[in-house]
Protein backbone atom coordinates (compact mmCIF):
# COMPACT_ATOMS: atom_id res chain seq x y z
CA UNK A 1 0.00 0.00 0.00
CA UNK A 2 1.61 3.54 -1.20
CA UNK A 3 0.63 6.29 1.64
CA UNK A 4 -0.35 9.44 -0.05
CA UNK A 5 0.92 13.19 1.53
CA UNK A 6 -2.28 15.49 1.27
CA UNK A 7 -0.78 18.82 0.13
CA UNK A 8 -2.08 21.89 -1.34
CA UNK A 9 -0.88 23.43 -4.77
CA UNK A 10 -1.24 26.76 -5.83
CA UNK A 11 -2.88 27.28 -9.05
CA UNK A 12 -0.65 30.47 -9.52
CA UNK A 13 2.75 29.56 -9.29
CA UNK A 14 2.30 26.12 -7.88
CA UNK A 15 4.00 25.96 -4.74
CA UNK A 16 3.18 23.14 -2.75
CA UNK A 17 2.86 23.23 1.21
CA UNK A 18 1.70 19.91 3.24
CA UNK A 19 1.76 21.13 6.87
CA UNK A 20 2.73 18.98 9.63
CA UNK A 21 2.75 19.48 13.20
CA UNK A 22 6.57 20.82 13.85
CA UNK A 23 8.89 18.93 16.65
CA UNK A 24 11.06 22.17 17.16
CA UNK A 25 13.75 20.83 14.69
CA UNK A 26 12.78 21.24 11.23
CA UNK A 27 15.11 21.49 8.29
CA UNK A 28 14.05 22.16 4.74
CA UNK A 29 15.21 19.74 2.29
CA UNK A 30 14.35 18.95 -1.52
CA UNK A 31 12.14 16.47 -2.82
CA UNK A 32 10.05 15.61 -5.88
CA UNK A 33 6.47 14.77 -5.95
CA UNK A 34 4.40 12.92 -8.29
CA UNK A 35 0.44 14.06 -8.71
CA UNK A 36 -2.03 11.04 -7.47
CA UNK A 37 -3.46 10.58 -11.02
CA UNK A 38 -0.10 10.24 -12.48
CA UNK A 39 0.78 7.88 -10.30
CA UNK A 40 -1.85 5.52 -10.48
CA UNK A 41 -1.35 5.54 -14.01
CA UNK A 42 2.25 4.51 -13.78
CA UNK A 43 1.18 1.77 -11.31
CA UNK A 44 -1.52 0.68 -13.93
CA UNK A 45 1.20 -0.17 -17.10
CA UNK A 46 3.61 -1.58 -14.92
CA UNK A 47 0.51 -4.09 -13.39
CA UNK A 48 -0.13 -4.40 -17.46
CA UNK A 49 3.21 -5.13 -17.95
CA UNK A 50 3.57 -7.78 -15.16
CA UNK A 51 1.04 -9.32 -16.24
CA UNK A 52 2.34 -9.67 -20.09
CA UNK A 53 5.74 -11.26 -18.68
CA UNK A 54 4.05 -13.44 -16.37
CA UNK A 55 1.96 -14.76 -19.67
CA UNK A 56 5.01 -14.65 -21.96
CA UNK A 57 6.96 -16.45 -19.27
CA UNK A 58 4.47 -19.18 -18.90
CA UNK A 59 4.36 -19.41 -22.58
CA UNK A 60 7.91 -19.52 -23.66
CA UNK A 61 8.58 -22.25 -20.30
CA UNK A 62 6.88 -24.83 -22.38
CA UNK A 63 10.20 -25.25 -24.46
CA UNK A 64 12.75 -25.85 -21.77
CA UNK A 65 10.36 -28.69 -21.10
CA UNK A 66 9.71 -29.72 -24.49
CA UNK A 67 11.27 -32.74 -26.40
CA UNK A 68 10.12 -33.55 -30.08
CA UNK A 69 9.27 -37.63 -30.35
CA UNK A 70 11.77 -39.16 -32.96
CA UNK A 71 10.94 -38.40 -36.22
CA UNK A 72 8.76 -35.77 -35.79
CA UNK A 73 11.69 -32.80 -35.91
CA UNK A 74 10.28 -30.79 -38.70
CA UNK A 75 6.58 -30.99 -37.44
CA UNK A 76 8.04 -29.76 -34.04
CA UNK A 77 10.27 -27.16 -35.51
CA UNK A 78 7.15 -25.54 -37.18
CA UNK A 79 5.10 -26.05 -34.26
CA UNK A 80 7.49 -24.03 -32.20
CA UNK A 81 7.85 -20.85 -34.90
CA UNK A 82 4.52 -20.76 -34.30
CA UNK A 83 3.94 -20.82 -30.73
CA UNK A 84 7.15 -18.29 -30.92
CA UNK A 85 5.59 -15.90 -32.64
CA UNK A 86 2.12 -16.27 -30.35
CA UNK A 87 4.44 -15.34 -27.46
CA UNK A 88 6.20 -12.67 -29.52
CA UNK A 89 3.37 -11.12 -29.90
CA UNK A 90 1.90 -11.48 -26.24
CA UNK A 91 5.40 -9.54 -25.41
CA UNK A 92 4.87 -6.66 -28.19
CA UNK A 93 5.10 -2.99 -27.10
CA UNK A 94 2.46 -0.44 -28.17
CA UNK A 95 3.71 2.81 -29.50
CA UNK A 96 4.29 4.99 -26.71
CA UNK A 97 2.22 7.71 -26.71
CA UNK A 98 3.85 11.40 -26.72
CA UNK A 99 3.93 12.59 -22.62
CA UNK A 100 0.96 15.27 -21.78
CA UNK A 101 2.06 18.73 -20.48
CA UNK A 102 0.52 20.57 -17.69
Amino acid sequence: MIDYIQAWQCIGCGKIEAPQPCIGVCRDRKILMVGKDDYERAQGEIDALRAQLAKAHAMLQRFGLAKPHEGQWERSWVALQEQLREALAVLEVPEEAPPTTH
